[in-house]
C-alpha cells in the first residue's frame, strides 16, 4: 500500500487498487460485498504514517546491508588484519574474517594483497564455539595460496610455529563438505614442500585413511582431483610411498582408471603419475603387477588413448616394471594387451627423447622374449621398425 483509503465500510485499500475496481464498474466492498452507499474515499492518516516509517526503515536496512556486502577497500583490509593481530581475546572474529573473504573473492589483486599478509590467521583453537570462525580462515588461505611467493616460509608457519594449524586442516578434512575439504586439499598439496613436510602430512591423525575414502566413485569429481593432487604432492618421501601401497592405493587407482564416470583426462593423468611415483618401490612393482595383472593391463590400455602426459606416465610405469626392474609378471601382462605393438606405434610418433629412450629400452625386453611373447598377437597392424 502507498496511499490507503477507507470506504464507508470502514476496510481500508490501497487507493489506485480501490479506484481500479470501481471503475470497473463495481459498485461493493471488495472484502464484505456489501453494496456501498457512496463512494467516497477517506483518507486513513494513521495507516499513512505506519507505512512511511517503515519503508524508511527499509531503505535504510536495504543501504546499510549493501554497504556491508560491497567489497572493503585495501586500507580497510589492512585495519581489519591489524585488528586481528591486535586482539589476542578476539582472534577469530567472525565479522572480521567475513570481511577479509569478500575481499579476497572480489579479483585477483586483492588475494596477491593478502598473500604478503598470511600470518594474520591462526587456528589455535578448534573448541565448537569456534569452528566455524576458522572455516572462513581456511577458505581464505585456500583462495590466497596460488598468490604466495615463499611457500617454504608458509608451510613452516603451518607446520613449525608451535601451534597445531595442521590439525586443524586434517580435522576439517574429515568433518567439512565437499566444498571445505576440496580447500584443505589444496591446503595440503601447497605446504608439502619437502620431505620432512610430507611425512609430517601423511602421518597426521589418520589423513591417509581420509583421503583414500574421498576417491572413491561415490565422491564429487573435483574433491576425487584435488584429492588425488594432494596424494602426488606428499607421496615422493619412500616411508609414505610404502603406507600408500600398504592402505591399497593401487587398487583404488585401478578403480578410478577402469570406471568410466571417473576417468576424466586429468583424473587418468594424476592416477597414472602417483602409479610412476609407486612403481620406483618394490612393494609398488609387486601390487601393480600382482593378481591377474589387471593394474598393468589398465595402464598399457590407456597408452595413446587419453593425452600426452597420461601416455608418458603410462610409459613410465611400463619402463619401470618391465625393463628397470625387469618384473616377469609385467610381460604376460604387456603381451596380453597389445602392449609391444602400441610400444612400436609410440616410437613413430612424436614422442619426447625420455619417452623414446624408455619405449627403445621397453622394445629390447621384449625382443629378448620375442619367441614367446610376440606369438601371442593377433593382428593385422603392419609393424615398422624405428631402426
Amino acid at each position: 500500500m502507498k496511499s490507503p483509503v477507507s470506504l464507508c465500510t470502514g476496510v481500508t485499500y490501497d487507493r489506485a487498487s480501490i479506484q481500479r475496481w470501481l471503475d470497473g464498474g463495481n459498485n461493493t466492498c471488495p472484502a464484505t460485498m456489501q453494496i456501498l452507499q457512496n463512494k467516497d474515499f477517506i483518507p486513513n492518516r494513521t495507516l499513512q504514517r505506519l507505512i512511511e516509517i517503515w519503508s524508511d526503515s527499509v531503505r535504510r536496512r536495504a543501504s546499510v546491508e549493501s554497504a556491508e556486502l560491497a567489497a572493503p577497500t585495501r586500507d580497510e583490509i589492512a585495519d581489519a588484519i591489524d585488528r586481528v593481530k591486535v586482539e589476542k581475546e578476539e582472534r577469530f572474529d567472525r565479522e572480521v574474517l567475513a570481511k577479509i573473504l569478500r575481499f579476497a573473492r572480489e579479483s585477483d589483486d586483492n588475494r596477491g594483497f593478502l598473500a604478503g599478509k598470511d600470518d594474520f590467521i591462526d587456528f589455535k583453537t578448534t573448541s565448537a564455539a569456534k569452528l566455524l570462525i576458522v572455516q572462513e580462515a581456511v577458505k581464505i588461505l585456500s583462495m590466497i595460496r596460488s598468490k604466495i611467493s615463499d611457500r617454504r616460509r608458509f608451510s613452516n608457519l603451518v607446520l613449525n610455529n608451535g601451534r597445531d594449524r595442521l590439525t586443524t586442516i586434517v580435522y576439517f578434512y574429515k568433518t567439512g563438505n565437499v566444498e571445505l575439504k576440496i580447500d584443505c586439499a589444496g591446503l595440503l598439496e601447497f605446504i608439502a614442500v619437502d620431505s620432512e613436510s610430507k611425512v609430517s602430512i601423511a602421518e597426521r591423525d589418520g589423513l591417509v585413511v581420509e583421503l583414500m575414502k574421498s576417491i572413491s566413485r561415490d565422491s564429487d569429481s573435483s574433491l576425487i582431483e584435488a584429492t588425488l593432487s594432494c596424494l602426488i604432492a606428499i607421496s615422493s618421501p619412500r616411508r609414505v610411498k610404502l603406507n600408500l601401497i600398504r592402505e591399497k592405493l593401487i587398487k583404488d587407482l585401478t578403480k578410478l582408471l577402469t570406471d568410466p564416470t571417473t576417468a576424466s583426462v586429468s583424473v587418468t593423468e594424476k592416477c597414472l603419475k602417483l602409479l610412476e611415483s609407486l612403481a620406483s618401490t618394490k612393494e609398488g612393482r609387486s601390487e601393480i603387477c600382482g593378481g591377474d595383472g589387471e593394474c598393468l593391463k589398465t595402464v598399457v590400455r590407456k597408452l595413446m588413448k587419453v593425452s600426452t602426459a597420461a601416455t608418458e606416465h603410462a610409459v613410465t610405469v611400463l619402463w619401470s616394471v618391465s625393463y628397470l626392474f625387469k618384473e616377469e609378471k609385467a610381460l604376460e601382462a604387456v603381451t596380453s594387451t597389445n602392449g609391444v605393438t602400441k610400444i612400436l606405434l609410440l616410437l613413430q610418433s612424436n614422442c619426447t627423447p625420455a619417452v623414446r629412450r624408455m619405449l627403445t629400452d621397453l622394445l629390447k625386453v621384449f625382443k629378448v622374449n620375442s619367441r614367446s611373447c610376440l606369438s601371442a598377437y593377433d593382428t593385422k597392424t603392419t609393424h615398422i621398425m624405428p631402426f
